[in-house]
């Protein structure tokens, strides 16, 4: 699948619906609010939010970022992430030897609520963690029969691999290095790129974290040996990249 096939226009089409929907997991999930029932509101002033406040980009460049009533700004993620929403299956279709393209669009959507999700909450969810799992093998199933052994030692090597650092983390430091969804996440990249597309995946993640933890410190954000980062975001940039392109070439 590439840009010069017709394929990758249904899911850019439905991608600001997707954002849409992704923003108001990103905002109710971690509190335990209901994602599907329940009406839109105004953070700010709780009036609840009609048809044209909803328009997914539209409404948001239309009042100019503020609410209709109270014109407080409206949470710059809800358009972040309605764009980058649309930006993943326009990514998916770039590389010359692209994976299936939907499968590749709905792991991008998923990674992309975990990555927002962790980053502002230091949580991975297991309703998003978990199903990837079962979805990454069923996709190695039908598409790729002989990949399915190596996804699902992929599975359950990534797993074993974070949780025994976890543990023996936190045995040294008397406290909590790695939270339990992040095992969970790799896991699940297990599923999707195999255990032979694990190590790019912890590389890329270890070295973006890094990255931006010295931007952070050349800022002048102080870290120390207790500062609470999120992890999840890397991985989730890790698998996604990992996915599309295939592991690091080495040598």
């Amino acid at each position: 699948m590439s840009l010069a096939d017709a394929g990758w226009l249904w899911p850019v089409v439905l991608a600001p619906f997707v954002g849409s929907f992704l923003g108001v997991l990103v905002t109710r999930l971690p509190t335990g609010a209901p994602v599907v029932i329940g009406r839109s509101v105004c953070d700010a002033c709780g009036r609840r939010l009609g048809i044209v406040d909803l328009v997914p980009l539209l409404s948001w460049l239309v009042l100019r970022g503020k609410c209709r009533s109270c014109r407080q700004p409206i949470d710059w993620l809800l358009p972040t992430i309605e764009l980058a929403a649309i930006a993943v299956p326009l990514w998916a279709s770039l590389p010359e030897d692209a994976p299936p393209l939907w499968p590749s669009a709905l792991l991008g959507w998923a990674l992309l609520a975990l990555a927002a999700i962790d980053a502002r909450h230091l949580l991975l969810p297991d309703a998003l963690t978990l199903p990837l799992i079962p979805a990454g093998l069923g996709i190695a199933w039908l598409t790729e029969p002989d990949r399915l052994v190596a996804d699902l030692y992929g599975t359950i090597l990534g797993f074993l691999v974070l949780e025994g650092l976890r543990l023996v983390y936190r045995r040294l430091r008397g406290r909590e290095g790695l939270g339990f969804g992040d095992v969970k996440l790799l896991a699940a990249a297990g599923a999707w790129v195999g255990w032979d597309g694990l190590p790019s995946v912890l590389a890329i993640a270890a070295l973006s974290g890094l990255a931006v933890a010295a931007l952070l410190s050349l800022r002048g954000t102080k870290l120390t040996a207790t500062s609470k980062l999120a992890f999840g975001p890397y991985l989730c940039l890790g698998l996604w990249l990992v996915w599309l392109y295939g592991p690091l070439a080495l040598g």
